[in-house]
Order: structure tokens, then C-alpha cells, then sequence
């Protein structure tokens, strides 16, 4: 592909999931990515050696998005071993789901800590990193933020937060020709939902029959809208939030 040639990535939460599929998306169209990790360095080397393989440039760097001196290192790590950053792709996440009754303080912060701190952090030390011509940040939402499922309380309504962190900062930083988009995918078959067991549930069935396109969503469709936001094909594209769920409704 290519429309991303000479341009330095981070992308966070990229060892597995939604996150490696855009590491290794924005690689194969030219950029050098940074696959950032919290705990799972096997995976984001993984990562890692996958885009190598390929032919792509790529690193693994260890940080804690919700912690702004992992988030100081992540960016002066890039920095040091590639150059200025162009692109930023705010991926890392925490979700959980049960009922109102079970949320305990501690899930509170961990999600909030993670889905908007976080977001805030690594944009803040960004903004840092970027040229004097600008950048590109790409937020990871969900689509469960127009059709809120049960039992999902905290990761919803800390990806609501996102859908306006997105908005104001696209009103803040376009004026420094730094774009701010968000994707809000759909159901996605990731090693997260296979854990929590989503891939398995008998709610599944119902949510496929709710998508136009009648399958669930795969890391491989998410990423060629991330590589189109971090592009300069998407120069005049800013403070939007598209939806890449297979037309779940």
C-alpha cells in the first residue's frame, strides 16, 4: 500500500487484538510501529517479529498507559530509536462486564484509569513528539456507545467519555494540523472476547443477527480504517467517530 512510507507509529495496547491488527496494518502501508504493552511482552514480540517477517519496522516498548512516566518513556523510547512520532493510536483498553450490583471501586478506576486517563496521557506527550506539521491520533471506541448492552456500565460509559475526549480535541488541536478520529468498532473476535467468553455466549447469535453483514468482526477489518485516518488521504478528516461494526444496529 504504501500511503504511510517514512511515518512513526505507537500504537498502545498492540500485543494482541484490535491493537496488533492495526500494528501490523499500518506497518504493511509503509509506517515503523511501535507496539506498546503493558504485561504482555510474548505477545507484543510476537507482534513484533510477524511485521519484521514481513518486511515492515517495528519495536516493542513496556508501558502502563494509565501511569504518565511509562507514558514519558514510551514516547522518549520511540523517539531515541525511530524519530518524531506521526501517528498515535489510542488502542489500549480494559473491559469487564457483570451487573451494577458487582462494581467495586477499584474496576472503577482501572477502567476509567486506562480508557480516558490513558488517552489523555499518551495524547499530552504526544503532542510533544509530533512536527511542526502535525499528526494523527486514532482513538479505539466501541459501538456498544449507541447500543449499550447490560451489564457493561463501566467500559461503556468510560468509551462515552472517549467519544467527547475525541471531539473537543479535534476542535483543540486542529489548529496545529493534528486530526483527532475514532473508531468505534463492533463485535470483533479477539483473544479479550474469547476470554470473557463472548465468542461463546448465547448472546453472539443475536448480535450477528443484528449486523448487516451477518458475521463478526475480524482485527484484519478494523485496521484498513486506521491506516485511512493516519493517512494523508484523510487530511480533511477530523472529530469523527465511524462506525466499523458490519452495520450492527
Amino acid at each position: 500500500m504504501g500511503s504511510l512510507i517514512g511515518k512513526i507509529a505507537v500504537v498502545t495496547g498492540a500485543s494482541k487484538g484490535i491493537g496488533a491488527g492495526i500494528a501490523k496494518g499500518l506497518a504493511a502501508s509503509g509506517a515503523s510501529v511501535v507496539v506498546n504493552y503493558a504485561t504482555d511482552r510474548v505477545g507484543a514480540e510476537r507482534v513484533v517479529d510477524a511485521i519484521v517477517s514481513a518486511g515492515g519496522q517495528a519495536m516493542a516498548v513496556q508501558a502502563d498507559v494509565s501511569v504518565a512516566a511509562d507514558v514519558h518513556r514510551l514516547f522518549s523510547e520511540t523517539q531515541h530509536a525511530l524519530g518524531p512520532v506521526d501517528i498515535l493510536v489510542n488502542n489500549a483498553g480494559r473491559f469487564e462486564f457483570g451487573p451494577i450490583e458487582s462494581i467495586e471501586e477499584a474496576q472503577f478506576h482501572h477502567h476509567f484509569n486506562t480508557n480516558v486517563l490513558g488517552v489523555i496521557l499518551t495524547t499530552q506527550e504526544a503532542l510533544k513528539h509530533f512536527s511542526p506539521d502535525g499528526g494523527s491520533v486514532v482513538n479505539i471506541g466501541t459501538a456498544g456507545t449507541e447500543h449499550p448492552p447490560a451489564n457493561g456500565l463501566l467500559y461503556v460509559a468510560s468509551k462515552g467519555a472517549l467519544n467527547m475526549i475525541t471531539r473537543v480535541l479535534a476542535q483543540e488541536l486542529g489548529p496545529r494540523n493534528i486530526r483527532v478520529n475514532q473508531i468505534n468498532p463492533g463485535i470483533t473476535d479477539t483473544e479479550g472476547n474469547r476470554r470473557l467468553g463472548t465468542m461463546e455466549s448465547e448472546m453472539l447469535p443475536q448480535m450477528i443477527a443484528r449486523t448487516a453483514l451477518r458475521r463478526t468482526g475480524m482485527p484484519e477489518d478494523i485496521a484498513p480504517v486506521a491506516v485511512f485516518l493516519a493517512s494523508a488521504e484523510a487530511r480533511w478528516v477530523t472529530g469523527e467517530i465511524i462506525g466499523a461494526s458490519g452495520g450492527y444496529s
